[in-house]
Formats: C-alpha cells, structure tokens, sequence
C-alpha cells in the first residue's frame, strides 16, 4: 500500500519504535510511580526519559511541565476547560480542528470570538489583535491547518499575546517532529501535541505542555502515586494533570520516535516532505479538472494537500484510490468544519493527501497517475 494519511496517524514507524514497545512490554510491567520495586522505578524512569526528549525537541525547561496524555484532543480539552472561567474570553481562527472548537463551545459558550483565515488557510495578524476584549484569557491557534497545510506565524501571535497578558494555546499536532517549535521564543503558554503522527510514537500517546507559572483546573482527578493522604489533586506537575495508569509501553515507544526525529533532524525531516510536497502540487496543477485548496506555495505550509475532482465526490475519488490503486488518503470534512466553511468546501469536502517522511518519489508518481486516471474518467 501507499500510505498518504499522514496527518491522521504516520503508519510507518522508525524500527526501533516498535522494538522499544515490545521490550517495554515485557520488561516494564509495572505502574510508575506505584512502589519502590526495580519494576516501578523503571517505568517511572522511561517515562521521564521521554519528556526530557520531548523538553529538548521543544525547547522546555523542564521535563516535569510536560504531562502526558491519550492524545493531542485530551491535552487541547486539558488546556481550554483548565484555563477558562465562565468570565473568561478566548479567541480562536477558523482554521481549527474540532478537538479545539468543541471544547470551546462547551466551555466558553458565546465568549469567544473566531478569527477567520483567506480562502488560503493563513490568519492576519491585525485581525487577531483588533479581536482583543479586556477579558480575553486565551487565544488558541493550530500551528498547521489538518485541511491544508497552512502554517500560521506562531511566533508573531505569540508576541502579541504576551505584550497584552494573554495566554497562547498552540495545537502543534500537524507540525510536531516536522517543523521547529520553540516555546521560549514563540512565547507559547500551552503546547499540545499529538505523539503518534510526526513525532513517530504510537497511537494512545500524546501531550501537554504547561508554563511553570500556570496551575491548571482539573478536568479528572485520581490516584498520582505520591500524596495519597490528600483528598485533592497534588498542584504539582505533572501529578497536577496526570491520574490513574499510564500508557508506559508506548510512552517509551514514544521517546523512540522523537529520538530518531532529534537525530535525523527537523530541517532534513521537512525539507524531503517539502520536496515530496512540491512534486505532488506541481502535478496535480497540471490537471485541467482538479482543484487544489489552499497554497501551493511552498512557503508556510506542510506536507497536506487537499484538492477535489471536478464532477466527483471526494468519498468516490478516495475510494477508487484505495480500491483501484491500494492507495491510502482521506475524504470528507478532516473533523475541521471551521476550515472547510473558510476554504469553500462546506458541502464537498476534499480528498486529503499527508505526507510523511517515510513516503517516496516513487510513491507520488504512482499517485499522480492514479489521480489522473480518475480525473480523465469522470469528464467521459
């Protein structure tokens, strides 16, 4: 199969990811945090080891203000319904994923005001800082749109919050192990990410990080190893946010996965997605009956290309793909509403191509033959 559903999960994975699962689960079989036996240290050991690899891959201080999670959605629902009051205003673009939208409008309500991107995926700046009220909390922003691969200047918004005391929220699940994030210079509060897609980790692993200046609201409390006579949740991290068993196996797979991104490196990682990238864009440009969405510059984006075929449904393009060519892509909506509604694809969706590292010039000729087929099929 060719795999280009990148962006949902990477599904080829480093060797040594899956070896280190193996071996952590046969030879970590015990809860961190949870007795003095070698097991438990151990377990308690990887999982500090993998933050620490994360804390230098994202410029964190320190590893203790990285909690780990299931998934980027949890560490986003973490973040917003941890931060906001009632009181609370909080500005979000339109280019969110729905792990940030939903929670917003459970936890905000109609205290929140949305930022919509051009019908290229990129928010302007002004517009974010005219949506500015003397309550505004938070403002949460994706560093790359799911839909089309547009990178926003996290670095600018992240200045421009910190000038005006408000938090930054930053869901970094499409760019993660693919572009450089720094939560120092990008004057990031809150960083989300996903483990499972560019950082290499396998799925049920995911994370948040905090700002040792913030004491995050509880969403769930429970058992955190230490502390057992309090009847509250301990107020330091990660206990703060983290309860009950962790995911150890694949936390220690994890740390595999940004391990081989620390080596290979993030400029070498995306300047091959970008080529990859470039030769798809390139090609499907020259289809007289296929529209792309988004850039198809090469600047500011990632390796997620979204487009449709003019006469076809997306879950029909996708399904000849799968069916006819055993390639892996993505149709519909992407759980992205908000961006659809701004790029003008609200009731037909695109078909999504994500490319991941391990993807091959080989691969993106095969598929732009495959799409031109298809394309010159639905004009007859």
């Amino acid at each position: 199969m060719i795999y280009l559903d990148n962006a949902a999960t990477t599904f080829h994975k480093p060797p040594t990811v899956n070896k280190k699962l193996s071996y952590a689960m046969q030879r970590f079989g015990a809860n961190a945090g949870r007795g003095g036996h070698k097991l438990a240290v151990a377990a308690s050991e990887m999982i500090y080891d993998t933050a620490a690899l994360i804390a230098e891959l994202f410029n964190i201080e320190n590893p203790e203000n990285i909690a780990f999670t299931h998934n980027a959605t949890m560490a986003l629902n973490m973040a917003i319904k941890g931060v906001l009051t009632e009181s609370d205003h909080v500005i979000i673009t339109s280019m969110e994923h729905n792990a940030v939208a939903r929670p917003i409008w459970s936890a905000a309500k109609n205290n929140h005001t949305m930022v919509w991107a051009n019908d290229k995926g990129y928010v302007n700046i002004t517009d974010i800082a005219e949506s500015i009220m003397p309550n505004t909390k938070l403002i949460v922003c994706n560093h790359a749109s799911n839909v089309c691969g547009s990178v926003q200047n996290i670095a600018e918004i992240g200045q421009l919050a910190k000038a005006r005391g408000i938090l930054l929220l930053v869901d970094s699940a499409q760019t993660g192990g693919i572009l450089p994030i720094d939560v120092e210079a990008q004057c990031i509060d809150l960083l989300a990410f996903a483990g499972h897609k560019a950082l290499m980790g396998p799925q049920g692993t995911g994370g948040l990080y905090i700002n040792d200046k913030l004491t995050l609201k509880t969403i769930f409390e429970g058992g955190s190893g230490n502390e057992s006579q309090n009847l509250f949740q301990p107020d330091h991290m990660p206990d703060r946010l983290v309860a009950g068993t962790m995911n150890m196996p694949a936390i220690a797979a994890l740390g595999e996965g940004v391990r081989f991104v620390l080596k290979t490196g993030i400029n070498n990682i995306y300047a091959h997605e970008m080529m990859l990238t470039k030769r798809l864009i390139e090609g499907l440009g020259n289809m007289e009956n296929v529209k792309i969405y988004g850039s198809t510059d090469m600047q500011d984006r990632v390796g997620v290309v979204s487009f449709n075929i003019e006469g076809m449904d997306s879950v029909e393009v996708c399904t000849m793909l799968d069916s006819d060519y055993d390639i892996a892509s993505r149709c519909g909506l992407h759980c992205a509403p908000l961006a659809h509604k701004t790029l003008g694809t609200s009731e037909s969706g695109t078909v999504r191509i994500s490319i991941g590292y391990y993807n091959t010039n080989s691969e993106i000729d095969k598929t732009l033959q495959a799409i031109s087929k298809i394309a010159k099929s639905s004009t007859r």
